[in-house]
């Protein structure tokens, strides 16, 4: 059989590139190891994670944030074979949108594991091992990323006391105590999780700081907001050792760490041991060198501008590729390319990605951090505003956190902007799009914001960019 595009991996660059390629007319086919669409992102990663992070929120916000409202409701009882299921019920909805989807767009798929066999040639085995060959004009690489583990550690994850993150969101039972090694993104969100349903999370950071990616400013309050949650955090510790404390995993586990400039090493016995230090691409078993692809010295498939690798014909999106290992970037690829193979112009701005952290309150960002623009050595301006001194955060109970914008200091033209507070995923698409548009603090602070709203703060926060704010 013969198409125009088949596609490895059904992940959100994967379907993504897939549907918008069959849009623009093309013949396409997806190849998925799994038996259901959508990646680790639909399946086992950011789906079911916002299920659990949105249903225990709600747990926690019953249990003590109603009282002050006038809503006393007594104190709530967890089901969490109820929240489970409702997790399952989500990804379910979700990944059969994708598969309603594939056949809206009349896009063909084969489940079993990919190869590229050289220049138009894939193979695909089944469960049953029986393998087929196909044929195809162009072919996509977009097969994800997987747990990286701890570098030069021997971990055994059992997904049981020892889990990454897919165990993470399929714990039976509420753990006494789970420590997180690694205080990124996934880390904060899962541990935030199992600390409202009532667990001790202890968080073990390599890094001064959590979020090492994001804005330092950011990171110091959001640490202290989570510590207030109850979360405890080791910073500038280097875990050695992670294993069970006997063979049948009774008793838990035991991590062993000691300080990263040296010292007396500790351990703290858990009931779950989280992995949460970052993902690595997933390009195992895809036959790249016999292909003759070329990867780079991180694992990850080499491209050019075009997302087309050394061999003619055979690209690569999403997480095994260069840049953040976000749902978002990987789709915006898969536009982007699929927009190629079809003779047209895809482009990404890479200077225009948002990222977000899921807890609560949240955490978004969007272009460069203030430490990168010192780096850079760009003359900037920075304007604050905080919730506490917002009227939709007071009437909420949400005054926790603040808006920061970053400005050229000559052009005003924004570079970054980074919140933390109630919704603020939400809210920094507004950065996003006057960003994208080249847009100053002075244009947006000059928008009228509807009044009462916590997006006034991103408002303020651009007055106080460019001149003064208001109300502060």
């Amino acid at each position: 059989m013969s198409y125009d595009v088949i596609i490895i991996g059904s992940g959100p660059g994967g379907y993504v590139c897939a549907i918008k390629a069959a849009q623009l007319g093309l013949k396409v086919a997806v190849i998925e190891k799994r038996a259901t669409f959508g990646g680790t992102c639909l399946n086992i990663g950011c789906i079911p994670s916002k299920a659990l992070l949105h249903a225990s929120e709600v747990f926690a916000h019953a249990n003590h944030g109603m009282e002050s409202l006038g809503v006393e409701i007594g104190k709530p009882t967890l089901n969490l074979e109820k929240m489970m299921a409702h997790k399952d019920a989500t990804v379910k909805s979700n990944v059969d949108g994708v598969a309603f989807l594939f056949k809206k767009n009349k896009v063909e798929s084969f489940i079993g594991t990919g190869k590229v066999l050289g220049e138009g040639k894939v193979s695909v085995t089944g469960d049953d091992g029986k393998t087929q060959e196909l044929e195809a004009k162009n072919i996509v690489i977009a097969t994800g990323s997987d747990v990286a583990g701890i570098p030069g550690v021997q971990v055994d994850i059992d997904e049981k006391i020892i889990v990454s993150s897919t165990g993470a969101i399929a714990l039976d039972k509420v753990p006494q105590h789970i420590v997180v090694v690694g205080g990124g993104v996934i880390g904060l969100e899962m541990g935030s999780v199992w600390s409202r349903l009532g667990a001790k999370v202890t968080v073990i950071e390599y890094l001064d700081k959590i979020l090492g990616g994001m804005d330092g400013e950011v990171s110091k309050q959001f640490q202290r907001i989570l510590a207030k949650q109850g979360m405890d955090f080791k910073l500038s510790a280097k875990v050695t050792g992670v294993e069970k404390a006997d063979k049948d995993g009774k008793g838990g586990a035991k991590v062993s760490f000691e300080p990263v400039k040296g010292g007396d090493a500790e351990t703290i016995d858990a009931d779950i041991v989280l992995i949460a230090t970052g993902r690595k691409p997933y390009t195992e078993g895809l036959g790249l060198e016999e292909a003759g692809v070329v990867l780079d010295e991180r694992g990850r498939v080499r491209t050019d501008h075009h997302y087309q690798t050394n061999v003619p014909g055979v690209y690569a999106i999403g997480d095994v590729i260069v840049g953040p290992m976000l749902a978002h970037k990987a789709e915006d690829e898969g536009v982007a390319l699929a927009e190629i193979m079809a003779g047209q112009a895809g482009h990404v701005n890479y200077n225009v990605i948002p990222g977000v952290v899921y807890t609560q309150p949240e955490v978004a960002s969007v272009g460069k951090t203030e430490e990168e623009i010192k780096t850079e050595g760009v003359k900037y301006k920075s304007g604050k505003f905080p919730f506490s001194a917002n009227g939709r955060a007071r009437a909420m109970e949400a005054s926790d956190g603040f808006v920061k914008v970053l400005a050229d200091a000559e052009t005003d033209r924004v570079l970054g902007v980074h919140i933390i507070g109630l919704g603020a995923g939400e809210m920094i698409h507004e950065a996003a799009v006057l960003m994208e548009f080249g847009g100053s603090s002075e244009d947006l602070g000059r928008t009228c914001h509807a009044h009462p709203t916590m997006s006034e703060a991103v408002k303020e926060a651009a007055l106080a960019t460019f001149f003064k704010p208001i109300h502060l």
